[in-house]
């Protein structure tokens, strides 16, 4: 019963939040760079976070955890109304990700690898971020993760925490995962999302110590590290808005519905967590076999990317 009664919390919240939203005007205009067309509510992705609070509030989660979420969604909810400067957003960041090798006695590991995981996450947050551009894909990528989490032995004693996230992904999901989306996650969304999974990751990584399981989201990360490499390469700002990702092809350019391309993306995380757990299962999962299988991921991602620029070339042409 409980989970019944979040998830129409989580509807009254969310209908609560539209209002707010359409009175206060907070809205998301397109633009040249945009892959939508119409003026569209913007921050319904506000109830991750909140999912967070109600867990907190439930003893699903750690108050340090609860309180890194909510400092980027609120940092980011500001920035969704008002843009900041690089600053703010960094040092919200920082302190979060602080308050996540906190909670996960990253502290009491030598002192060289900090920077690396903290460089790690920060990454992986923007990354999140970069990608939550077309309808329906930060949400179903976030409910694959999550789910997949579920599935692992060793994250049972978290159940509640990931059913509890799992039931906000379905209500933000129910108003995004449309055509014509009623609401987008806005920064406050995926960034508070991004975090939340990182934070997760890392928790499943060292408990089950098994690292093969960051090819949870893999999809995501060789996406936006290819496409943050070949922006370098041209020299472009990294930190401006683009249309280079390859999702972003297949849906502007190549003119794929949002919702296909995110069930698509989604969909091969789904199939590559499956086999993960199996390889894991009959203890298949070795470092040389998580390497193999990640330069097969990015070799197969160069190959269908470039097919799909070079469509894309023929075509205007």
């Amino acid at each position: 019963m409980i989970y019944i009664t979040l998830l129409f919390l989580f509807i009254g919240i969310e209908l609560i939040y539209f209002k707010a939203a359409d009175y206060f005007n907070i809205i998301d205009k397109p633009n040249s760079r945009s892959s939508h067309t119409s003026i569209t509510l913007r921050g319904g992705g506000i109830i991750f976070p909140i999912a967070v609070l109600t867990a907190y509030l439930l003893e699903y989660v750690s108050l340090s955890i609860t309180l890194a979420v909510v400092l980027v969604a609120i940092v980011s909810f500001i920035d969704d109304i008002k843009p900041l400067s690089q600053l703010p957003r960094f040092l919200s960041h920082a302190v979060a990700m602080s308050l996540v090798f906190y909670d996960l006695g990253l502290f009491t590991q030598p002192i060289w690898i900090l920077p690396i995981i903290f460089i790690l996450l920060i990454g992986w947050v923007n990354a999140f971020n970069f990608m939550d551009g077309i309808n329906g894909i930060t949400v179903l990528y976030a409910l694959v993760a999550i789910l997949s989490f579920s599935f692992l032995e060793v994250n049972k004693g978290s159940l509640p925490l990931l059913i509890t996230m799992a039931l906000s992904c379905f209500v933000f999901g129910f108003f995004n995962v449309r055509k014509k989306a009623r609401t987008f996650a806005g920064d406050v969304g995926s960034i508070s999302m991004a975090l939340f999974l990182g934070y997760f990751m890392l928790k499943t990584v060292l408990d089950s110590g098994q690292i093969g399981y960051v090819l949870f989201l893999s999809v995501y990360g060789i996406d936006a590290m290819i496409t943050i490499f070949i922006r370098l390469k041209k020299k472009e700002n990294i930190f401006q808005p683009h249309r280079s990702h390859l999702y972003q092809y297949l849906a502007n350019e190549l003119e794929y519905s949002h919702i296909t391309v995110s069930i698509l993306y989604s969909g091969i995380q789904l199939l590559i967590n499956i086999l993960l757990f199996y390889l894991q299962q009959f203890g298949e999962l070795s470092l040389p076999i998580i390497i193999s299988f990640l330069l097969f991921q990015t070799l197969f991602y160069l190959w269908i990317r470039n097919r799909v620029i070079r469509k894309i070339t023929l075509g205007i042409i």
